[in-house]
């Protein structure tokens, strides 16, 4: 594993990377809104995309790199998240498809700047469809806004509402809540499958 920091707009951000052998692609990941890296389903998304040829980067923002546990706003978020792909998309990168991601806050970034960000693909790890108890609060907008295949992983009883499969948009539903903790092995599973089939053609 590699660790780097990243000049952003916003101060610093960290890069872990995790790399694979005879790379096919290379995979971005951020985190929730207070989370780190180390939730269980980045890492278990994480192992299964270097078993199936895929670098991974688990991309820590810099409010998170600062000490902070309060997210940075929105347009914040993205505007550290593209610097961060353009940066580790030249030095790294550089030739390769590339895959956003995230779970929860960290999958809107994804959303959000898939089309900006040139993704080839899109994973979402326990998408916040709404805010707990607030439907009326929908960012499925978000969601419906990633012009490339997505991938949905979400717990059955995640309190954050669950989306519905769309156009080139997957949803797998696994045992558990908005942690996904309960079904990690099968987050895993799910990830490398659906890696490994949408980048066969760009092989």
């Amino acid at each position: 594993m590699t660790t780097l920091l990243v000049d952003t707009p916003h101060g610093p951000a960290r890069a872990s990377l995790h790399c694979a052998q005879e790379p096919r692609a290379a995979l971005l990941l951020g985190h929730g809104a207070g989370g780190g890296v180390e939730a269980p389903d980045l890492v278990a998304a994480c192992h299964a995309a270097n078993s199936v040829g895929v670098h991974v980067a688990l991309v820590e923002q810099p409010y998170r790199v600062a000490g902070r546990r309060a997210p940075a706003p929105a347009n914040q978020l993205d505007t550290s998240w593209l610097a961060v792909v353009d940066d580790l998309g030249e030095r790294w990168f550089d030739g390769l498809p590339l895959v956003f991601g995230g779970r929860s806050s960290g999958a809107r970034v994804a959303c959000r700047t898939s089309v900006e960000g040139q993704a080839v693909a899109v994973l979402c790890l326990a998408f916040p469809v709404h805010p707990p108890g607030k439907p009326e609060k929908s960012r499925l907008a978000e969601l419906d806004g990633v012009e490339v295949a997505t991938l949905v992983v979400q717990g059955e009883n995640d309190p954050f509402g669950q989306p519905g499969r769309g156009h080139h948009r997957e949803v797998v539903l696994l045992k558990g809540d908005h942690s996904l903790k309960a079904s990690v092995a099968d987050v895993g599973r799910s990830v490398g499958e659906w890696l490994d089939r949408v980048l066969r053609p760009l092989d």
